[in-house]
């Protein structure tokens, strides 16, 4: 049984990029974490199968896998090729036995300006996915990023937004994803996560800290370093009758430059101090 409160606690990969798979496995077991977030490079380096039974063996579960999307191409053979990859990231999942495959929707096509043209794409690109994704036992879970990704990375930006595409699908198809950092401005984050209910495939936390860094990508602050009310979130999430694991996915620099075990027991120092109910 996980310790001291961890029990819904995953650990995404990224947060501590600096770790391999099996490093990743055998730290979590140590550490009483439970689960663990996946991203697909990694994964297809090491091996789907094997990376796999690394996590079964360890006793860990996969609670998602990252990232499937960028689905706003315009041309006949992008759009095929951007599919023919999805389909490839929903086996993965279904290999590695998550039940969730987080998609980052895409940003606009060179030249575009039309951000509801592409969120259009992406839903045509929905219809075709969902299916499939259901036929294998993973949903498609739509994940909105903050304003500043929308030119180039994705044009989904609030939850509104995001469900405005899920809801087009029935709901254990096509999910959301309530990521902290992508949302914390939002003044109607609580409507949208009470209107998404069942649909919250993921929730996945990071502190937002300013200045951000050049390309912004990687400007995602410890647990408690930032402006960010986790304990808010945590109450609306479980309000709206979701009840599966909370995933840290914080993409820093600094935290990929420490000693990984250091980091972790960090994490979950932060998670119980600033997430978890007082």
């Amino acid at each position: 049984m996980p310790p001291n409160g961890l029990s819904r606690l995953s650990l995404n990969q990224e947060t501590i990029k600096q770790w391999s798979l099996p490093e990743l496995a055998e730290g979590c077991a140590k550490a009483g974490v439970p689960g663990v977030g996946l991203w697909r490079a990694p994964v297809q380096e090491y091996g789907v199968e094997r990376a796999a039974r690394l996590m079964r063996d360890a006793g860990l579960t996969v609670t998602s896998l990252c990232r499937g999307g960028f689905l706003t191409g315009v041309g006949a053979a992008d759009r095929a090729a951007a599919l023919a990859d999805n389909r490839r990231a929903v086996d993965e999942a279904a290999a590695l036995g998550t039940a969730t495959l987080v998609l980052v929707s895409g940003g606009l096509p060179p030249g575009s300006r039309d951000l509801h043209a592409a969120r259009e794409r992406v839903a045509d690109a929905l219809a075709e996915l969902a299916p499939y994704a259901a036929e294998r036992g993973v949903r498609l879970a739509i994940e909105p990023l903050h304003p500043m990704f929308a030119s180039d990375r994705c044009v989904v930006s609030t939850l509104s937004q995001a469900l405005d595409l899920a809801e087009r699908f029935p709901a254990d198809r096509v999910g959301v994803v309530v990521d902290t950092y992508h949302l914390w401005w939002d003044d109607r984050v609580a409507d949208g996560i009470a209107r998404a209910g069942e649909r919250i495939a993921a929730f996945q936390l990071a502190d937002w800290i300013t200045p951000l860094p050049a390309g912004v990508l990687l400007g995602r602050g410890q647990l408690g370093d930032g402006t960010v009310d986790f304990r808010r979130f945590h109450a609306l999430v479980d309000a709206a009758g979701y009840t599966g694991p909370i995933e840290v996915e914080i993409f820093n620099e600094a935290l990929w430059s420490r000693d990984g075990t250091e980091v972790l027991a960090e994490v979950a120092d932060r998670y119980i101090t600033h997430v978890l109910p007082s």
